[in-house]
């Protein structure tokens, strides 16, 4: 079992990366909270599902813009100080909502404004903190701590949303944000415990940040293609097979329950992300990293299409009570998805962290962001879409086929990154 449980090395052998992981597992906790609650508060004062939606284009549109500039600022400036920066202008933005809900606020544009606000700083503060740690481990110790970040984050995104929604519940918006605020502090003490990150010296780097810094880190991006292959397969995953938009009409339609197996769908991927992460001791071994990304996403289309077929064999059949054997099954088929997806997340992590240089790990962990964000937003766009032709389960069962395809295409014509060995990384 040691060898397969999580490694925890990077938390006994540097104690800032220790800090810095203990301290975004708890704000992440908080972060999940709010989410919820803001949702919740929207939909309270406005009675719409579109204000709802909306609040989610208010969030993706600064996320996109500082993702890319704000990666452009981690890589000329002190990396602790710009992390330590956009991280208090997020706490900001989370007083501000707690504030706003205390004094009985109705208005939906305050609302936006603070979760925009939040959203660029979380952008500009992730790349920066996803810079610094190839800077406080050893390369060969990234697996292991990229898997310890997505066992944190698993965490935090299934109970964080269980926990907003019961304080909301129990008490009001008010002390949701409130209890966010104060796990927030975790991660302000973790990075201002952090040393000093100032810039490498670099030839390429300019004088001055602006747009041309953010079209440097992309004219690297289309030199290096095993760097660029770690975003197009997941572009391929995410594009082709999100299913989060079907969930709604799994416990309507297909599998019976309602929203109570809407949240049961929801939570299932967020389990495989963290059984992957609790079980991931193994990966740090693991030598040929192109091979194992390229088979997690396999397995991940291959698991979202059997989610799938399981809703054509059941049918639109509007059940009146919950069909727990396909109930069983396709949860299984979610916890493989999200198992899946998180080996495939660790690994890509890695080959951006250790094969690019220093100088430009910022805003390539802005693009990152960007398509992390973006990808899925797209695919349930496209999903949802083709679900209104030819239903959800075809949708599924197309979509992951879809996914197997193009990423094997994809494979196929960059052998480089099915060679590729974490023991000599070739951006």
């Amino acid at each position: 079992m040691p060898s397969f449980v999580v490694d925890t090395t990077p938390l006994r052998v540097s104690p800032a990366f220790r800090r810095l992981w203990w301290g975004l597992s708890i704000s992440n906790l908080g972060a999940q909270l709010t989410v919820v609650a803001v949702g919740l508060q929207v939909y309270g004062i406005s009675g719409s599902t579109a204000s709802v939606g909306l609040l989610g284009l208010c969030a993706l549109v600064p996320l996109v813009i500082f993702g890319l500039y704000g990666g452009a600022i981690v890589d000329h400036y002190d990396r602790r100080r710009v992390a330590l920066v956009a991280s208090v202008v997020s706490w900001a933005a989370t007083i501000g909502l707690a504030v706003q809900a205390w004094l009985g606020n109705d208005q939906e544009w305050v609302l936006f404004a603070l979760v925009a606000v939040q959203s660029g700083a979380f952008a500009v503060s992730t790349p920066a903190r996803s810079a610094i740690i190839p800077r406080l481990l050893d390369p060969t110790l990234l697996p292991a701590a990229n898997a310890l970040q997505t066992l944190g984050f698993s965490v935090a995104f299934t109970v964080g949303p269980l926990l907003g929604a019961a304080l909301v519940a129990a008490f009001d918006y008010g002390v949701a944000y409130s209890v966010d605020v104060v796990l927030f502090t975790a991660a302000l003490f973790a990075v201002f415990r952090l040393p000093a990150q100032p810039p490498l010296p670099s030839e390429t780097r300019r004088e001055r940040v602006g747009l041309g810094s953010v079209v440097d880190g992309f004219r690297y991006l289309g030199t290096q293609r095993n760097v660029r292959m770690t975003f197009a397969v997941d572009l391929v995953a995410m594009i082709t097979s999100s299913p989060r938009v079907l969930f709604p009409a799994v416990g309507l339609v297909y599998l019976g329950g309602g929203a109570t197996t809407t949240g049961v769908m929801a939570a299932s991927a967020a389990v495989g992300v963290g059984l992957a992460g609790l079980f991931s001791g193994g990966l740090a071994r693991i030598r040929w990293q192109g091979r194992i990304i390229a088979v997690a996403i396999t397995v991940w289309g291959l698991a979202i299409a059997g989610f799938g077929l399981t809703l054509v064999l059941v049918g639109r059949s509007h059940p009146d009570q919950v069909l727990w054997f396909a109930l069983v099954i396709a949860v299984l088929m979610l916890v493989v998805a999200g198992a899946s997806d998180a080996i495939s997340s660790v690994f890509r992590q890695t080959i951006l962290q250790t094969a690019t240089p220093d100088d430009m790990r910022g805003r390539l962990q802005g693009v990152f962001i960007v398509v992390v964000a973006g990808g899925p937003r797209l695919g349930e766009a496209l999903l949802g879409g083709a679900a209104s032709k030819i239903g959800e389960g075809w949708a599924a069962v197309v979509g992951g086929c879809l996914c197997v395809i193009l990423l094997w295409v994809l494979v196929r014509s960059q052998r480089s990154f099915w060679n590729y060995d974490a023991r000599h990384p070739v951006p």
